[in-house]
């Protein structure tokens, strides 16, 4: 136990320090295991992880994904989406804010990636609130939340990661993750309808649309919905694996960039250094996320920990609670990924020990990461949009989410209260 908790202690230590929490999680995995074990245990260990990781089958998923993202992002399609969604919600009182919610919900059905979802709809979001002089915060907030949804509605590349990692079937993963998306959805609707109740000029109306133009809208929306139906109805029709239908999403990606003539040589050359880039950081990640993973389990610290739960005799649910609590501490010092192949690894003995579903816990976890992609210090999200959005000050950023911060909590306190929510559709789908 001491020797996994003096690892913790250096890997924090480090990352504090800048060094990237890759190279972190696996410096000190590897000198802690060679320390625990021997220096030859060690290297064969790290040589292993590197070896499998690098040629893993299942793993081919993560970067088919983020390529279908990547195309269908060159494909404009997040434009059509923010299009149907004004035609429905613009003429509401906060309105505008509200179509990027639900915009950021379709684009994250074709995407997997909270980022790229929040990168994209601030190019296409923001000019129009802007127009219609949204007050910046509430821009921005609704944004950020927004974007938080590529990880949890399917198909998502953490809870592909978490279904390799635990062993838990992805398509179950990724049925459980829509009626959770969907009460994200309502949830940050909810925020954003408290935020122009208590100031009516933060989120004017804006223009009303015909019931024509609004079925234009949705016409306009078919390559969306005709992606998601093939990738997650080919899985859950026996008709293909989750890898096959992320190969099969990104062919279809790349067909719908090709049709609509967005793609060149120049750009298909951009899309591939995206996706190459964007995959060789995740599996640095996850390399050195394994190899610490391996040093913890050659410690006491699951045993022990799964001693120190039971000496309690406390209600599952209560456990799980501390560990969420556990997540939004990190949440506040790492970035998603990296929670959940640091943590994953230590509380999923702990969770099939208790016999809980690792189906739900999986969603609890996911919804979890989304939270911290918004909070501060360290809100990814909101560190994106600060990018691309300079004018605007941090601080207001974050104000802004506040409110989305609160439909968080209370999101999450319902997955925990009601499990249904998320096992609905897996049982009956599985």
């Amino acid at each position: 136990m001491v020797e996994a908790l003096l690892g913790f202690a250096a890997m924090f230590v480090l990352t504090l320090l800048r060094i990237p929490i890759a190279v972190s999680m696996g410096v000190v995995g590897f000198v802690g295991l060679g320390l625990l074990r021997s220096w030859n245990a060690s290297i064969a260990s790290a040589t292993a992880v590197i070896y499998e990781t690098g040629f893993s089958y299942a793993l081919s998923v993560v970067p088919l994904f983020i390529l279908m993202g990547n195309f269908v992002t060159r494909a404009g399609m997040s434009q059509e989406l923010y299009r149907a969604a004004y035609t429905f919600f613009g003429n509401w009182r906060g309105g505008l804010a509200m179509s990027t919610v639900v915009a950021c919900g379709g684009f994250s059905a074709i995407c997997g990636s909270s980022l790229a979802t929040a990168a994209t709809m601030s190019k296409v979001a923001m000019p129009s609130m802007r127009k219609f002089h949204y007050s910046e915060g509430l821009a921005a907030g609704s944004i950020a939340a927004g974007g938080t949804l590529g990880i949890m509605i399917p198909p998502s590349v953490i809870m592909v990661i978490y279904g390799l990692m635990t062993e838990t079937n992805i398509g179950s993963l990724f049925a459980a993750g829509i009626l959770p998306g969907i009460l994200a959805v309502s949830c940050y609707m909810g925020a954003v309808g408290w935020t122009t109740w208590r100031d009516p000029k933060a989120g004017p109306p804006g223009e009303r649309s015909s019931w024509a133009e609004r079925l234009r809208a949705l016409r306009d929306i078919w390559g969306v919905v005709a992606l998601f139906v093939l990738v997650l109805g080919g899985i859950y029709g026996g008709v293909f694996t989750p890898t096959e239908a992320a190969g099969v999403g990104a062919a279809g990606g790349f067909l719908f960039a090709l049709g609509r003539r967005a793609l060149t040589w120049k750009t298909l050359f951009a899309v591939l250094i995206e996706s190459a880039r964007t995959t060789a950081m995740l599996f640095v990640i996850l390399i050195g996320a394994l190899i610490f993973a391996n040093f913890i389990n050659f410690t006491t610290m699951p045993a022990d920990l799964r001693t120190f739960v039971g000496q309690f005799e406390l209600h599952p649910v209560f456990v799980v609670v501390a560990m969420c609590v556990v997540y939004i501490i990190l949440g506040c010092m790492l970035e998603s990924l990296s929670m959940i192949l640091l943590t994953v690894p230590l509380f999923f003995p702990l969770v099939s020990h208790l016999g809980l579903d690792p189906v739900w816990f999986g969603i609890v976890v996911v919804t979890v990461v989304e939270i911290s992609l918004i909070t501060p210090p360290v809100g990814l999200n909101v560190f994106v949009l600060r990018t691309l959005l300079p004018e605007i000050p941090l601080g207001t950023m974050f104000r802004g989410v506040g409110p989305f911060i609160v439909a968080d909590f209370v999101r999450l306190t319902l997955l925990i209260s009601f499990p249904i929510i998320s096992l609905w559709l897996p049982r009956l789908f599985f």
